[in-house]
């Protein structure tokens, strides 16, 4: 039998696809209303930094989420 494993989707992957576009917010936007550097966001969304505990706080805040959601998230990649 063929094992079907994929690789776990990344904070970022699921922030873009399933919060940013749907919603039609930018990257530039989020990061102003989360009070955070741009640079952080992009980062996160092109896979270049990990959510951190103090953003997954603020992530779940913004988008109806729990910070749970999001360092699972983290640690399944």
């Amino acid at each position: 039998m063929l094992s079907m494993k994929r690789k776990p989707t990344s904070p970022g992957k699921i922030l873009r696809e399933e919060f940013l576009i749907p919603l039609g917010i930018t990257q530039k936007k989020l990061a102003e209303h989360l009070r955070c550097d741009f640079k952080v966001i992009n980062r996160i969304i092109n896979e270049k930094a990990r959510v951190t505990p103090g953003l997954a706080l603020k992530l779940a805040a913004a988008l109806n989420t729990t910070p749970d959601f999001w360092l699972n998230a983290q640690k399944a990649i």
